[in-house]
């Protein structure tokens, strides 16, 4: 096990910094976030995929503070769409849209194309010690719906009905979501492979 005793997450995300505490807990890690510092770095996410985004944050986040980096990106690819929203998932309907502006797109876009609207969610968490990085992938399998339901969880959620599940992300809670999250997948994969180095 390499010596991973301090280790930045580099989000702002509250909601997001909890879920990864929880999952990293057994690790004996001392995990500091963004929300840590008051000139954390504005990364401009202009890779092509999102492992590509992960990397661009990690960098940033390790020259300005050089301490081991998580990050991630994440995002929702629709089948009918050649995988769209993708990368730009939380700016879908324009820089400065809301998750109204980016379901309302998205809706739009489908209208043409008859149900199931196949998706899924993809995670991409990168970890990187200032030498190498280390990559981990996970997806979430499901479909988008025509009227969204529930208000729990962000982006999508209210629109995306996961494999297995009657619900929408956005009426699961989020003990229910975390089993079967993006997220959760690609750092839980994250996590073994730390473990093992």
């Amino acid at each position: 096990m390499m010596n991973l005793k301090k280790i930045l997450i580099a989000t702002t995300n509250k909601g997001k910094l909890e879920d990864i505490r929880e999952i990293l807990k057994d690790m004996k890690l001392n995990i500091i976030s963004f929300l840590d510092f008051n000139d954390y770095p504005d990364v401009i996410e202009d890779g092509e995929t999102f492992e590509a985004n992960a990397k661009l944050k990690a960098k940033a986040a390790f020259k300005k503070y050089k301490i081991p980096v998580i990050a991630d990106d994440s995002g929702l690819s629709v089948d009918q769409l050649s995988g769209a929203p993708g990368v730009i998932s939380a700016r879908y309907a324009g820089e400065n849209a809301t998750d109204d502006d980016n379901n309302k797109k998205l809706i739009r876009e489908l209208e043409k194309y008859s149900e199931p609207h196949h998706a899924k969610y993809i995670c991409v968490a990168v970890y990187y010690d200032g030498n190498s990085f280390v990559s981990a992938y996970g997806e979430c399998k499901g479909k988008i719906i025509k009227k969204g339901r529930g208000t729990n969880g962000f982006g999508y959620d209210p629109y995306f009905v996961s494999d297995n599940y009657e619900l929408t992300m956005g009426e699961l809670s989020l003990e229910e979501k975390n089993k079967v999250s993006h997220r959760l997948k690609a750092f839980e994969q994250l996590k073994h492979i730390l473990e093992k180095l």
